[in-house]
């Protein structure tokens, strides 16, 4: 069950309340979560409204919502089986009360890390390996491959409107599929994760492990040279408590390479339009 910090003014008076136009806006649910909506067609991608583990592993920011009260969504698309990406009780709502289909890689399905029921009816349980193409409303969707050493089959979205092209690696290190991604498609604004070597404790005393789940400064700006982004906005990094990172370091890093062009460090709720740069805060779209 989820139970949100926010009640359920976030989702129907501020992502459900806004007019897209003809453009898209992008919402930032924390973690690596985003909602990407249009004037006809809303996606989420790797909703996690969960609380992590605790005491051994920390959410460190709100709940944003609950996915029952939301009530438009086309799809939902999952990049790999790991439980902060492939969550049941956040995706659940979307599609079983909303009728949103479920794009996941077989491995979210078969081998997740989440112990419970998948709720995916058949009908819209869709798996998808690197190379698929398909349509969700106005969006086409590319699956693309990734580098996620800690994931069984990890894959990365490239999802195009007429306004622009978003990408969504999941929790990728830099790869050599993003070089041919970059030169195949010009993407305005891509979603990067990125963190810090923490320890991470399991139940026993004194047993922190090492930990490195995301992408460190250098890589993060290697990723986004790889795949020539004109827009960065890093994600993942606000999550658990020893692995946070802080995303107003990365502009020096970035100063001396072509890309990406802007960093737009966001804080969950925030947003952006991908057809301009701009952060905007929570009840502050035109």
């Amino acid at each position: 069950m989820v139970q949100s910090t926010w009640d359920d003014w976030f989702v129907r008076d501020e992502i459900e309340a806004t007019d897209p136009g003809d453009g898209v806006v992008i919402w930032y649910l924390g973690c690596n979560g985003f909602v990407l909506r249009s004037q006809s067609t809303t996606l989420y991608i790797d909703p996690y409204f969960g609380t992590g583990d605790p005491p051994n592993l920390i959410r460190m920011i709100p709940v944003p919502m609950d996915p029952a009260d939301a009530t438009q969504c086309d799809a939902t698309l999952v990049t790999h089986e790991h439980i902060d990406h492939m969550h049941p009780p956040s995706y659940g709502p979307l599609v079983e009360d909303l009728g949103a289909d479920l794009y996941a890689p077989s491995a979210s399905y078969d081998s997740p890390d989440y112990d419970g029921e998948m709720r995916v009816p058949d009908e819209q349980r869709n798996e998808i390996a690197v190379g698929d193409e398909f349509a969700v409303g106005d969006f086409t969707v590319h699956v693309t491959g990734t580098n996620d050493p800690d994931a069984i089959e990890p894959v990365g979205y490239v999802i195009e409107h007429d306004a622009g092209t978003f990408f969504h690696a999941g929790d990728s290190r830099p790869a050599e599929a993003f070089s041919d991604v970059g030169e195949q498609f010009d993407i305005d604004v891509g979603a990067l994760a990125f963190g810090t070597v923490g320890s991470i404790y399991e139940p026993e005393p004194d047993s922190g492990v090492r930990t490195k789940w995301y992408m460190d400064e250098n890589e993060i700006i290697e990723a986004a040279n790889q795949l020539q982004l004109s827009r960065l906005l890093p994600s993942h990094h606000d999550m658990w408590q020893g692995e946070a990172g802080d995303p107003k370091v990365l502009h020096e890093h970035a100063v001396s390479f072509d890309y990406p062009r802007v960093i737009e460090p966001l804080y969950i709720g925030c947003s952006v339009r991908l057809s301009e740069p701009g952060i905007r805060r929570l009840d502050a779209l035109d």
